[in-house]
């Protein structure tokens, strides 16, 4: 009997659904095969398959990918070309049942290097019982973002106004920055690509995240210790009023079986800065092929297999984001979840990150920022300048 391992992202709806998912393709088609999938927390995950060259020493036949992963994975020889794949056993409706927006960051090199299986571009994600009962406008802009959770934090309730994800992961914390930096009509990068880390933008965008971490009177504590999983579970307690986080921490609160706010969450675009406008961030997970897997034809057909409308579905409704048309526009999802259908415009209006190999580095360096800014009382200025000579150096 074969045993397909797969290397996961440590999230319930992840676990469950692939569980669910192996088993109805082992009852589909048969197949003499095992799954042993193994739950990792996102460093210890990037280390596992990037790190130690797991995918290309067979260690694993299939793991979860971020896609700003890819660049980095591909350039090291670590990922299977899909694109024979494909071509020998076509999905039928590859690419076109798909938003162009998540068919394009696995494509580059002249090849394709993942399939895409969960989404959920960043968005305001909010209490619409707290906020009308409090006759708060939902924000628009950071400063109402800030106004608000200051007077929804109630920790005597057991609820916080709002929640950070600082834990120095290379994800939410460098996501916000970027957000943050982006919504006050500022760049991250310059059109060579280089850092543009010292900007107006990025000072106004750092000292934010600084003074809302140290709010007292507006956010959770402990924000250094919550990765973007850990945030998503507080609000689905009930314990947050609203925050910056993923769509899929909005859908998980409406499908989760012990979840608190079911039927009292809503989504709205992210606020903006003083002189920008709302924007999201695209990034999204996808499953790839190890270059150094043994299973190769069968890690394939279980992609294909994942990649139905059904399974999309099923990714759906064990707690997860979907990514095919089909899943965003289905009545029954939008009947659980009924903001679903806005998917197409949070994507409309998100941006993507430069395609570099660099970029999980570069992640780690604004950890590091992050962590500065919110522990010493190290003038921001010098504290991006750091940053952007880390970041220049890693080229």
């Amino acid at each position: 009997m074969t045993a397909l391992r797969i290397a996961l992202r440590r999230f319930g709806p992840f676990e469950s659904a692939i569980s669910k998912q192996f088993a109805a393709f082992v009852a589909e088609t048969g197949v003499d095969a095992t799954l042993e999938a193994v739950p990792l927390d996102l460093n210890p995950l990037h280390d596992a398959i990037i790190g130690q060259r797991g995918l290309a020493t067979g260690a694993w036949d299939i793991a979860f990918m971020a896609t700003d992963w890819l660049a980095e994975a591909q350039g090291a020889g670590l990922l299977e070309d899909l694109t024979p794949h494909l071509a020998h056993k076509p999905i039928p409706d590859w690419p076109q049942a798909w938003s162009p927006s998540l068919t394009g960051l696995q494509a580059f090199a002249g090849g394709i290097w993942g399939m895409p299986y969960h989404d959920g571009p960043e968005c305001l994600i909010y209490r619409r019982d707290l906020l009308d009962a409090a006759g708060i406008a939902v924000p628009r802009t950071w400063d109402e973002f800030h106004a608000a959770a200051r007077a929804l934090h109630a920790p005597e309730q057991g609820r916080y106004g709002t929640v950070l994800a600082l834990y120095p992961d290379g994800h939410n914390g460098f996501y916000d920055f970027c957000i943050h930096v982006w919504s006050r009509g500022g760049e991250v990068f310059d059109d060579a690509g280089r850092p543009a880390f010292t900007t107006p933008a990025a000072h106004q965008a750092l000292d934010f995240l600084r003074t809302l971490a140290a709010d007292d009177a507006a956010i959770a504590p402990d924000a250094r210790q919550l990765d973007s999983v850990q945030s998503g579970m507080l609000f689905a307690d009930g314990k947050v009023a609203l925050m910056a986080n993923w769509f899929g921490f909005a859908a998980y609160g409406e499908t989760a079986p012990d979840s608190r706010v079911r039927g009292l969450v809503d989504v709205a675009p992210l606020p903006a800065g003083p002189g920008g406008r709302s924007v999201s961030l695209n990034v999204y997970w996808v499953l790839g092929i190890g270059s150094g897997s043994a299973n190769k034809p069968l890690a394939w057909d279980f992609l294909r297999h994942l990649a139905r409308a059904d399974m999309d579905r099923l990714t759906t409704t064990e707690g997860a984001i979907g990514v095919r048309r089909s899943t965003w526009d289905d009545p029954e999802v939008n009947r659980q979840v009924p903001y679903y259908h806005r998917l197409g415009w949070l994507h409309d209006h998100a941006r993507q990150m430069p395609l570099t190999p660099h970029l999980a580095a570069i992640s780690h360096v604004v950890d590091d920022l992050l962590t500065a800014a919110t522990t010493t009382d190290t003038p921001t200025a010098d504290l991006l300048a750091q940053a952007q000579v880390r970041v220049e150096g890693l080229a």
